[in-house]
């Protein structure tokens, strides 16, 4: 599969979340979707990234923005990974590997990558982070959105 590049239309998904809802990408057509894939759930890296995400979420909320973390660990593990921390967004469990492998975010055969897909409303990437600050990641994911909503 060749890789992703801004501008190419978003794979779609349809994925369980840690509250037992499928999502699907088309539900969100003419929105903002973040897409952050993450190695593991409960590792010091993905629960600053996490918390980064869930302590902003009410700005990206405010802004009709969906953010969605995916990895390959099963519903139940983001279920008490979520309620540990209180996050407030869906987590995708990618058990399959199929999306992280889509959007080109699994290159080793135990976890997915952290790379974040900004998702524009016409469903094209708009951004791509392939290297992440996973404490300031939240935010530097809404100043790229701004960049292109401008």
């Amino acid at each position: 599969m060749s890789e992703l590049n801004v501008g190419d239309k978003a794979p779609n998904f349809n994925l369980k979340s840690q509250d037992g809802r499928t999502y699907t990408l088309g539900d969100y057509k003419g929105k903002w979707v973040v897409l952050y894939f993450y190695p593991k759930d409960d590792t010091p890296g993905c629960t600053k990234e996490a918390c980064s995400f869930r302590d902003n979420y009410a700005k990206y909320q405010k802004l009709g923005i969906q953010v969605f973390g995916v990895s390959i660990d099963s519903a139940d593990s983001h279920d008490a990974f979520a309620k540990k921390f209180n996050l407030s967004f869906p987590l995708l469990a990618d058990t399959d590997k199929k999306m992280s492998l889509a959007y080109g975010a699994f290159s080793n055969s135990k976890y997915s990558d952290r790379y974040t897909f900004v998702i524009k409303p016409d469903q094209t990437i708009g951004h791509i982070f392939k290297k992440v600050n996973v404490e300031a990641h939240a935010d530097e994911v809404l100043a790229a959105i701004e960049k292109l909503n401008h």
